[in-house]
């Protein structure tokens, strides 16, 4: 299974000139499109600065001095990564069985 994951979407939400919050979206994929075990998952989050117990997530800086690693390392990729694996594992590896109907039951008299 080989996963990839790209970060697609990086919304800086800026004050006084320097970020407070990123809003981060991650696309996984599982395979190559068109195989057979191919499936595709987009994850978000919402990271402030500061969280809610008051510690610093990530200091204050301008949205351009930003790099991608950055950004990535804001993502919790290992809750992703654990939920991606749990649907390419419903979805493809053991999908339900669906039931098979018998055409030739005979309503009870």
């Amino acid at each position: 299974m080989a996963v990839t994951k790209t970060l697609t979407t990086a919304v800086p939400h800026v004050k006084s000139s320097k970020v407070e919050q990123w809003y981060l979206e991650m696309t996984y994929e599982n395979d190559s499109e068109g195989d057979a075990t191919y499936y595709t998952s987009t994850f978000s989050t919402n990271v402030n600065n500061v969280d809610d117990d008051g510690a610093t997530v990530f200091a204050k800086k301008a949205a351009g001095s930003w790099s991608k690693s950055e950004l990535e390392a804001l993502c919790p990729d290992s809750h992703w990564d654990t939920v991606f694996a749990s649907q390419v594992d419903s979805v493809i590896t053991n999908p339900p069985s669906n039931p098979v109907p018998d055409t030739s039951y005979t309503i009870p008299s």
